[in-house]
Formats: C-alpha cells, structure tokens, sequence
C-alpha cells in the first residue's frame, strides 16, 4: 500500500514538473564572457555549461552566406587579419562582411587575441562560422554527449540605416535566413518548435509574420512558424512597441535596466514572455527570476547556476 501511494506521489511531483513553465537561460553570442563570442567553442562551452538556449547574432557576406557575427564588419577589439596582423580600429568599419566572399571572412582569426572587454574569455584561434555549420555542430554534440534538447535564439542583425549598405533589405535578409533553417529542418536535425528569430528592427520581424502567414506576394512556400521575439532598447512602454510591431510577439526581450515587475506582468497578461538582456550580474538574474521573468540572456551562464 505505502508503495503504491509512494508510486502515485511520484507521478503527481512528475506531472507538476513537467507542466511548470522552464526557465529558459540563454548563452549570449555562446558565452562571450568565457569563450570568443559567436563562434562553436563558444556554443559547446554554453551546451557544457546547462543553457537552454543557444543565443547569436547573423549577417550576411557577399556570396550570400549566412554568417554567425555580431558586427557586419570585424571588429578591432579582437579580429586579426589573414596575415596576422591586428585590424586596425580605424579601418574596422572598411572590412564590410557584406562586401566579402565567405572563403576570405573565414581566413580572419576572431579568438587569439581575446577581448580585454571579458578577461575571463579563453584565448583560441577560431573564425566565423556560418549559421549551418553551428546548428550542424550543436546537434553533433547533443548527440554525443547525449545533452537535452536546447533552442536556437538567432538575431537577425539589422538597421534601416545599413540596408544595401552592410545588409540587404528584410525581405532578402529574411529569406537567406529561412532558406538556411528550411535545410535543417529538412534534414531533421531541428525543429521549428526549437528556433526564435530576433530583431531590434521591426520590419524583419513583420516580414518573417507575412512569411509566416503566407502574405508576401510570389512567395511559393511559406516561411517557418517559428517564436518571434522583439528586442527593445528605448524607453517607450512595452504598449507603444507592440502598437508599433502590430502583432503580439511570442517574446519581449528588452534591456534588463528596462524592465520592472509591473511590465512584466502586463506583458504576461498578453501571454508574451519576458526574456531580458545581458545579464551578467548573480544579484541582478535572482531579482529578475523573482519578479517573474521567463528567462535571461546571459553573457556568463555559469553564474545562473542553481537559480
């Protein structure tokens, strides 16, 4: 009798749990203050380390690839040149990856010289990969490792002001993106349930929703029905960003200095989750998991540990 009630206990704690929403900390760039950001070292260390999500940032080169980089251009802070020298502050905004095929993006060195930014970051030579390569090699590693399964965050980086400058437009940009994770998903080594697309530029997110919902025209298959989430970094309310998205995004990703209990609430009212960004701080990821958060992008996602 005691064996059965035990027995039952357990499958009542185990339905609990598996109905409690998860928190979703995601590595930011992998773990860019561990590990050189936005390259697979970065992506497997964040895996090793327990997040949930995998975090990063694309652009485009100029044969079209999608390349896995914050910046369109290579940034002084710690690229090298092929010949190995330092890029040079001064000409960084010049090395354009729009402008590059990806055969010479990827001869740059991103890793060797660190970032004085993270002193923690781990020195190594690496390079830009390309978005296919870095789902290509996480689901590798999940494999092996046999590790849970994990979503992909990937913010297509994006400003009006740069468009056909050191990007295409959204609708190009979005449709090089989805091109990429229709391959994927063809080969079945991810799921769309497991993608979020990102931007701080409304209009990727309104192209991929008309993607989505089959409204562009000419579009012969429709885009996958992915999580969007809209990164905000101004100061208007969570209301004015969404009249001016047009749609309810699955997430509201804003700065974390932006966000109080009140918003969040308000937010969840609408059943939009609320993942802020960068937090890096152990006392800043307890108060924002207290007031209710869905999640934290994080740049150090070993100091999330027991939150």
């Amino acid at each position: 009798m005691r064996a059965l009630v035990f027995l039952c206990f357990m499958t009542h704690v185990a339905i609990v749990q598996s109905d409690s929403p998860m928190f979703d900390l995601q590595g930011h760039r992998g773990c860019r203050g561990l590990m050189p950001e936005n390259t697979i070292p970065a992506f497997l260390k964040a895996l090793d380390l327990g997040v949930t999500t995998l975090e990063m940032d694309v652009v485009i080169s100029k044969d079209q690839q999608v390349v896995v980089s914050h910046e369109p251009y290579f940034n002084s802070a710690f690229s090298i040149m092929p010949d190995g020298t330092p890029v040079d502050k001064k000409e960084q905004r010049n090395l354009i990856l729009y402008q590059l095929n990806y055969a010479d993006i990827k001869r740059y060195d991103v890793g060797s010289n660190g970032n004085p930014a993270y002193p923690e970051q781990q020195r190594l030579k690496v390079y830009k990969p390309l978005l296919s390569e870095v789902i290509e090699q996480a689901e590798a590693y999940r494999t092996a490792k046999n590790l849970p399964l994990f979503s992909y965050n990937i913010e297509i980086k994006s400003e009006p002001s740069e468009y056909n400058e050191s990007q295409p437009e959204p609708a190009a940009f979005c449709e090089l993106v989805q091109a990429v994770l229709k391959k994927q998903f063809t080969a079945e080594r991810v799921n769309p349930d497991r993608i979020v697309i990102q931007s701080f530029d409304f209009a990727i997110l309104k192209q991929w929703k008309k993607g989505v919902d089959g409204t562009i025209a000419g579009l012969e298959a429709k885009y996958p029905k992915v999580r969007l989430s809209a990164l905000v970094e101004n100061l208007r309310s969570p209301e004015k960003n969404l009249e001016e998205l047009g749609f309810k995004p699955d997430v509201y990703s804003p700065h974390f200095r932006l966000v109080n209990k009140d918003k969040i609430t308000r937010l969840h009212e609408q059943g939009i989750k609320v993942i802020p960004w960068t937090v890096n701080q152990r006392a800043d990821m307890k108060r924002l998991k207290e007031w209710g958060v869905d999640g934290l992008i994080s740049d150090y996602p070993d100091r999330a540990s027991g939150l």
